[in-house]
């Protein structure tokens, strides 16, 4: 199709602000993208749509221009929700380069233009292939029951003889074509999961053409197209939680239009995926809610009722849950630039599923929170579990592990970590308080390991960890500032690293030798430090009880 026909559709809400000259160019797929760098998903012709997230300054708008004029792209659609009037500098720069420019209306969804763009293009482009994109158009649109991302699949089956899945990044099959036949292996589909984000990772360009088990598969990412995606700058934002379509079949040699048609077929899948993250929206703010009653310390009365509300539209037709987990997640990034609690929350929503399960619906029944860095799950038991299998029916930490840790820890590279902690069934809200520092200290358990994505359940604490959560918060802050807070005064105004050098000798036993030589001290400098430790607390560090309250004091801090 050419741009001409986009600007003379009303509904898609475009207006010119540059390349009139240019209107006869031809657009041969969308994306949206707020990357400072998008080269790598791009490869020519497309309409790309951005929300401007990318720009800081003036001086963005020439580098990210340049590069789409280098990757071949058609023309660029910029959208009024995020600054309002497009910048004079965009618009300059895109006449330097003879770029089309258009305003997108801050009332236009960018799914809307995708939409459109996919339609026309398959119908010029695929012909009677056409109706592929649009019977599934009309099938989402009609609600749940119109099949969902698997009547695309059936049709890319019955057209084009092509078997294919949609994969989480865990390699869960989230949606397959039931002339496909049997869905490929978990181990299999762990390893194109994890040989897809191992290549997102590196900057490759889709499709990934990759050997698995004596068969070649190509992988296409399958990337968001709400607003929300468009204001990704970093990929580690969304690798680990954006899906991939997994076709038995090598792309390398396949035309423009078939290769066309799939990309097509990915940007259709993100429209539903879409769809169903804004379906989370309760959930979501049903877990907020419950979160912030349990950290304020509400009263177990207030909890309860929350999770009444809650527990009919996490466990629809199954009533009331008895029993309830918390699991917190952590994605923490070299450099820290990337803002973690998003990530592990749709990360969470995703490896919490069952991972034998198929299909999108299992993660309706998950409600995760995320404050701060962390994303934090409150998982309902169902009476049918808790009643015949006992408490122990629920997560368990080695298993959850054993599911996401291998495709996982391609997405992580060399630069990310993800801990898992995962709390004991609990079966009232009074237990939810103990459940959530019980799921948090087994975090902390799984971040002192070593490897990309580590995991830690209740099991696995010490029995004063499991005390500690259950010690009024007065009482601990009483306790840790009468122990901790000269320490900390002291540090603050001389820089003596009191605490730190307290951390050692404790983690030490008590050894003068290791813990200079963990420290890099001189033993006669630690002991001058541990000497003013005593001094500042009128503690004596040689008594038992003494060393045990100090442990205890850092443990609660």
């Amino acid at each position: 199709m050419r741009l001409r026909a986009l600007l003379d559709t009303d509904a898609l809400g475009l207006r010119l602000l540059g390349g009139e000259d240019e209107l006869d160019r031809t657009v041969r797929g969308v994306m949206t993208t707020d990357l400072r760098d998008p080269s790598r998903y791009l490869s020519g012709g497309e309409l790309v749509l951005t929300g401007l997230a990318w720009r800081r300054s003036a001086a963005d708008s020439e580098p990210f221009v340049r590069i789409l004029v280098a990757a071949g792209v058609t023309a660029l659609a910029a959208g009024e929700a995020e600054l309002g009037d497009i910048p004079d500098d965009l618009v300059l720069a895109c006449a330097r380069h003879r770029l089309p420019l258009f305003a997108v209306d801050e009332s236009v969804a960018f799914a809307t233009i995708t939409e459109h763009v996919v339609r026309q293009v398959s119908g010029e482009r695929a012909g009677d292939l056409a109706a592929v994109v649009d019977r599934h158009r009309r099938m989402m649109t009609s609600g749940p029951a119109g099949g969902g991302p698997e009547v695309v699949l059936d049709l890319l089956g019955s057209d084009l003889d092509l078997r294919a899945w949609v994969l989480s990044p865990a390699g869960r099959a989230i949606a397959g074509s039931n002339l496909a036949g049997a869905r490929p292996p978990a181990e299999i589909r762990a390893q194109l999961a994890a040989e897809h984000l191992a290549a997102v990772r590196t900057g490759r360009r889709g499709p990934y053409r990759v050997a698995v088990g004596g068969t070649t598969y190509s992988l296409f990412p399958i990337l968001s197209s709400g607003r929300g995606a468009a204001a990704s700058r970093d990929v580690r934002e969304t690798v680990l939680s954006d899906w991939l379509l997994a076709v038995e079949a090598d792309a390398g040699d396949w035309p423009e239009e078939r290769l066309d048609l799939l990309h097509g077929v990915t940007q259709l899948i993100a429209v539903e995926r879409d769809r169903r993250d804004a379906a989370r929206t309760v959930r979501r703010r049903l877990a907020q809610e419950v979160l912030e009653l349990v950290q304020s310390g509400a009263a177990p009365a207030e909890i309860a009722a929350r999770l009444r509300v809650a527990a009919p539209v996490l466990l629809p037709g199954l009533g009331a849950a008895p029993h309830w987990q918390v699991v917190v997640a952590r994605v923490e990034w070299d450099g820290g630039e990337i803002e973690g609690g998003p990530v592990a929350q749709s990360l969470l929503e995703e490896i919490l599923v069952d991972p034998l399960s198929s299909g999108p619906e299992p993660s309706d029944r998950i409600a995760v929170a995320h404050t701060g860095e962390e994303a934090i799950a409150l998982v309902p038991i169902p009476a049918v579990a808790s009643e015949h299998d006992g408490l122990e029916s629920g997560l368990l930490a080695d298993t959850l592990l054993a599911a996401v840790r291998g495709p996982l820890s391609a997405g992580l590279n060399d630069d990310g970590q993800l801990t898992l902690g995962v709390s004991a069934a609990v079966h009232s809200a009074e237990g939810l308080r103990g459940a959530l520092e019980e799921a948090r200290h087994a975090r902390r358990v799984a971040a002192a390991r070593p490897g990309r994505v580590c995991a830690a359940g209740h099991h696995e604490l010490a029995s004063h960890v499991l005390l500690l959560p259950f010690v009024p918060d007065d009482v601990r802050r009483a306790f840790t500032a009468r122990l901790l807070d000269p320490l900390r005064d002291y540090d603050r105004r001389h820089r003596a690293e009191l605490i730190p050098t307290l951390e050692a000798f404790l983690d030490c036993d008590g050894s003068w030798t290791r813990c200079a030589s963990r420290l890099h001290l001189h033993v006669n400098t630690l002991r001058y430090r541990v000497g003013r430790i005593e001094q500042l607390t009128s503690r004596d560090l040689s008594r038992l009880e003494d060393k045990l309250d100090f442990f205890l004091a850092l443990r609660m801090s």
